[in-house]
């Protein structure tokens, strides 16, 4: 693609050629001028940059104007690149509206963008584009801020098409068109216009229309010309520029921190490292004691209630080893739960994840991503379903694909029972970290899993991600309470169903065999005949041939909620130290706990998501696809995982 750079002397246009194409640039003499012109190419030889003399307008008065003219007029390219100093808009927009005239592609590069919050201004881009028709880029060449947005726009031939501005009067207007219609060159519009404003007009319908409004206006058309075009400029202006309030000032200086080009990342990981510090090791060590504790009570009594009645040993047993000890283990994690939707929601709430998503968006792209990717897997924090749902909003379809698969990887809220369990038992006061380990190990394992996928898929770029950012602002408690019940009951209310349900299927397989007889030693039950079958295809990852773990395993890939249940139930503890001390587990290692966590977060996720995956795929093909991918990619993780800890000591 040929691009020629159009601006203003002193609007930073030769900074931004030099930033574009670094070393790969030469001078050369335009044919019939001594005046030069720079040429170069983008480091990927994708782009070709032709910077021309600055100008103030397109009517000629030096060698370097009539150069720039002539190369608008006479040349070959495919795109105008009008470079514009952010704080003198009314001059540089001048410009602007005399190139709107050529009708060619054109985007236009607002520069010095950093030196506004000096000026205390304010500009509205999409206000901008929508009423000139054309792309605006906030950039800063001097400090090459904004150049991969600008690149993105164009690579990806992503900027609007240029459309018809109306500048003048009706009036105007209608001597124009009238002109236009007997203009046999390219540039129909911007010929017109130049043949009303010459003094000494040759074409007899010229001077008719020249006549006819000189009449009207009683001055030289000319100058009639300029004083609409900055009329316009200056209503655009009004609208489309705004003082910075204390609020816009506040958020671009905590943006120059939290946004900062060295701390941003490390900020953000110390964010999450403190949630889940909070959520799942302050937060979990005690409540999750707790309220076992309590379920532990109310089933003593319960049970002492059902003798007292002369129940029999299987009913008690399906309610209590059965409904409650299932039930109970999703009751347990529900304070950690709220506490983590109330710090990702106040998040949310005050701006913060749509800046970070922002600046993730030049990380993400080498991955065939982009920022909006940021978003679903924010939101698979919490569940996969509607995370899978928000891929929607991604507008390439080989990047919204590739977001479908690896957003499920995120560890969900379901997933947090595993977590939480297996953390607090094997790492104790350390709980918190490993939490926050796991969270970040996922992020690299969906960069991993891109890399891969983005050769299978082909996906040779993402799109890049505009949208407008909100100014920084405190949360309403109100409403991220009210989001935070909203979420939490959501979840009680789907994982409830599926426990209830499970729970009693794998209390039934558990407690009886073929025979359908009752209190028969675990490991002669119908679930252990399953179990054992199973427990070959695992052993690679815990290292044991444990029927127990292979159900656990298996009930991860019908519904994450499930696995810490079904645990219990089968070893009919409620938890806790206690559960990795009954027969059944007590096997767990350091390094087959990490393994087991690691095969059931990035496993495929529960049939409602795989559902989602499904349908936003559009292919139940695709979908079992994904599935597979995700599946085996988390048991070579685990397997890998499991025998590098065990060779460790671990």
């Amino acid at each position: 693609m040929k691009i020629v750079l159009v601006g203003n002397q002193n609007s930073g246009k030769t900074t931004l050629f030099n930033v574009l194409t670094k070393k790969h640039q030469k001078i050369a003499n335009f044919p019939g001028a001594t005046v030069d012109i720079m040429e170069g190419f983008t480091n990927d030889k994708s782009l070709e940059i032709i910077d021309l003399p600055g100008i103030y307008s397109l009517t000629p008065y030096s060698k370097e104007q009539e150069t720039a003219l002539s190369f608008l007029l006479y040349e070959e390219y495919d795109l105008i690149l009008n470079v514009v100093d952010s704080t003198s808009l009314e001059r540089s927009l001048y410009l602007t509206t005399q190139l709107l005239d050529l009708n060619k592609p054109m985007v236009v590069a607002l520069n010095m963008t950093d030196l506004l919050k000096d000026t205390g201004l304010n500009i509205h881009i999409k206000t901008l584009e929508r009423r000139l028709g054309i792309s605006f880029v906030q950039i800063s060449a001097h400090k090459k801020k904004g150049i991969q947005d600008l690149l993105c726009l164009i690579e990806q031939n992503d900027f609007l098409k240029p459309k018809s501005v109306k500048l003048f009067d009706d009036d105007i207007e209608v001597s124009i068109n009238k002109i236009t219609s007997f203009v046999d060159f390219e540039f129909k519009r911007y010929y017109a216009i130049k043949l009303l404003e010459d003094e000494k007009p040759f074409i007899g319908e010229v001077i008719e229309e020249r006549k006819k409004l000189e009449e009207k206006y009683g001055v030289d058309i000319y100058e009639v010309f300029a004083e609409k075009r900055y009329n316009f400029i200056e209503n655009l202006l009004k609208i489309a520029t705004s003082k910075l309030t204390k609020y816009d000032k506040r958020t671009i200086k905590l943006d120059n921190i939290l946004l900062n080009k060295y701390l941003a990342i490390p900020i953000f990981l110390v964010i999450m490292f403190v949630i889940y510090t909070v959520s799942v090791g302050l937060i979990g060590s005690y409540s999750v004691s707790l309220v076992e504790g309590g379920i532990e009570t109310l089933s003593e009594w319960l049970d002492s209630f059902l003798i007292s009645l002369n129940a029999s040993d299987w009913s008690r047993s399906l309610l209590i080893d059965g409904l409650i000890a299932g039930v109970g283990t999703m009751v347990a994690f529900i304070p950690q739960l709220i506490m983590l939707f109330i710090f990702i929601n106040i998040l949310e709430a005050s701006g913060y994840m749509m800046r970070i998503a922002f600046f993730m968006d030049k990380l993400f792209r080498r991955f065939g991503l982009s920022g909006r990717a940021l978003i679903p897997f924010i939101l698979g924090s919490g569940c996969s379903v509607p995370a899978i749902t928000a891929t929607r909003t991604i507008e390439n379809k080989q990047e919204r694909n590739l977001s479908v698969v690896l957003t499920p990887m995120i560890p969900c809220s379901a997933k947090l029972p595993i977590i939480t369990l297996f953390a607090s038992m094997f790492f104790g006061t350390y709980s918190g970290l490993v939490t926050f380990l796991l969270y970040v190990f996922s992020i690299l394992i969906i960069l991993l899993s891109a890399i891969i996928l983005k050769k299978v898929l082909k996906i040779k770029r993402s799109e890049n991600y505009l949208h407008e950012l909100p100014t920084y602002k405190l949360p309403n408690a109100k409403y991220v309470m009210r989001d935070v019940f909203l979420q939490v009951w959501d979840f009680i209310k789907n994982a409830s169903t599926i426990i209830l349900l499970t729970s009693v299927i794998l209390w039934f397989f558990a407690s009886f065999n073929f025979k359908l007889q009752y209190g028969i030693p675990i490991d002669e039950s119908i679930l252990a005949f399953f179990g054992k079958g199973l427990a070959y295809i695992f052993y690679p990852i815990i290292g044991t041939n444990s029927w127990a773990s292979s159900i656990a395993f298996v009930q991860g890939l019908i519904a994450k909620e499930q696995v810490v249940s079904s645990m219990e139930v089968l070893s009919g503890v409620s938890g806790g130290a206690s559960l990795f001390k009954s027969s059944l587990f007590s096997f767990f290692t350091v390094a087959s706990a990490v393994s087991f966590m690691v095969f059931n977060l990035y496993s495929a996720p529960c049939f409602a998501a795989i559902g989602a995956m499904r349908q936003e795929l559009g292919s139940a093909k695709k979908a079992l696809y994904a599935v597979l991918f995700q599946t085996l990619m988390a048991y070579v993780l685990a397997a890998g995982i499991f025998w590098i800890l065990k060779l460790g000591g671990l």
